[in-house]
C-alpha cells in the first residue's frame, strides 16, 4: 500500500501577523518564494507578511496575496522533503494555490492572478461599503443546521445566499444587511445553535459580487489555464475538475457562486476509499480551519488531516 497526499489550501481569513516567518528562517526554499512574489508584484512581501498588523492583513488585496504566498512557500518545503500532492483542493481563495499545485497555472501566473483578484475584490467591497454606508452587506455563519436547511431558508429571503457550505452543521450566508437580519432570525426559529455575523468586507460568493466577477473575467482573459496534471476539485461544482477552459470559467463564477466544500470533501473521501492507498491530508500555509472542518466531516476515520503552518509542524511530517 503506497502513501499518497492531498493538499487542502486555506482561504481568506486564515492570515495572521508574522505568518510563516519561522518557516522562511529555517528553509531557504520558502524564503525564495517570498522574494519571487516581491519581484513579480512589486509588493514588499517580507514587510507585508511579518510587519503588518491584523487590520492591514485583513484587506482582500493584502490577505489573498499573503495567504497564497504562504501556501506555496510551505508546499515548496514539503516538495523538498519528497512530499507532493496526488490531489489538491482549496477553500475559496485557496483554490488558486491548488490550481498551481495541479499545474493549471504557472507560478508567475497564479501570483499575478491572485494579485489582480485581491485588488478587484477590495475595490468592489469599498464600492459596496460606500453605497451602503452604515448598512453594509456581509456574511453570517449559521451553526447547528444542515446545509440543505440553510439553503432552503435563504431561498425564501430576498438577497440572501448560502455562500460557504462548510460542514454538515455550518453554513455561511451572504446578503444585504436586511437579508442577514432575516436569515439570523429564521435560522434561530428553525433550531440553529447560533447565527454569527462575520467581520468581513463584503458578501462573498454571492451574486452581490457580480461587479468583481465582471472585472476579474477581463483581468484573466489572456491567462492560460492548463488541464490539471493531478486530481483537482472545484468549489463551484463540488466535483473533480479536468478541463482548463472550464476551470477558467469557474474561476470567474467562483466569485458569485457558493463554495461547495462539503461536496468536495465527500468526493475526496470517495477517492481515498476507492484507491486502496494510505492517504494523508495536509493543510499547508497558515491556519487550521480546513483541518477542523475535515475532523467534523464524518470522514476523519478514512484519513487524517494535519495543518502544516510552522517549522515545528514541518519537522513532524
Amino acid at each position: 500500500m503506497s502513501k499518497k497526499f492531498a493538499f487542502l489550501f486555506p482561504g481568506q481569513g486564515a492570515q495572521v501577523p508574522g505568518m510563516i516567518k519561522d518557516i522562511c528562517d529555517a528553509y531557504p526554499e520558502a524564503r525564495e518564494v517570498v522574494d519571487e512574489v516581491t519581484k513579480i508584484t512589486g509588493v514588499d512581501m517580507p514587510s507585508l507578511l511579518w510587519e503588518s498588523d491584523a487590520a492591514v492583513l485583513s484587506r482582500s488585496d493584502n490577505s489573498q496575496l499573503a495567504i497564497t504566498t504562504a501556501s506555496i512557500a510551505v508546499m515548496k518545503v514539503l516538495e523538498k522533503k519528497g512530499i507532493t500532492p496526488s490531489a489538491a483542493m482549496g477553500f475559496s481563495l485557496g483554490e488558486f494555490p491548488a490550481l498551481y499545485a495541479a499545474g493549471v497555472l504557472s507560478f508567475e501566473d497564479v501570483i499575478k492572478v491572485v494579485r489582480e483578484r485581491g485588488l478587484i475584490m477590495q475595490k468592489t467591497c469599498e464600492n459596496i461599503a460606500k453605497a451602503n454606508e452604515g448598512h453594509n452587506p456581509g456574511m453570517t455563519a449559521v451553526l447547528g443546521l444542515p446545509p440543505e436547511k440553510v439553503e432552503e431558508l435563504a431561498s425564501g429571503i430576498k438577497d440572501a445566499y448560502a455562500a460557504n457550505l462548510n460542514s454538515p452543521v455550518q453554513t455561511v450566508v451572504s446578503g444585504t444587511a436586511d437579508a442577514l437580519e432575516a436569515i439570523e432570525a429564521k435560522a434561530k426559529e428553525a433550531g440553529a445553535r447560533r447565527a454569527v455575523r462575520l467581520s468581513v468586507a463584503g458578501p462573498f460568493h454571492s451574486p452581490l459580487m457580480q461587479e468583481a466577477a465582471d472585472n476579474f473575467e477581463k483581468a484573466i482573459a489572456g491567462v492560460t489555464f492548463n488541464n490539471p496534471n493531478k486530481t483537482l476539485f472545484s468549489n463551484v461544482t463540488g466535483k473533480e475538475a479536468v478541463n482548463g477552459e472550464e476551470i477558467k470559467k469557474n474561476a470567474v463564477l467562483h466569485l458569485t457562486n457558493p463554495v461547495r466544500w462539503t461536496d468536495e470533501e465527500k468526493v475526496l473521501n470517495d477517492l481515498i476509499k476507492s484507491s486502496g492507498d494510505e492517504w494523508v491530508l495536509i493543510e499547508p500555509g497558515v491556519g487550521t480551519v480546513l483541518t477542523g472542518l475535515w475532523a467534523k466531516s464524518g470522514y476523519a476515520e478514512t484519513a487524517g488531516c494535519t495543518a502544516v503552518n510552522s517549522a515545528d509542524s514541518i519537522n513532524e511530517i
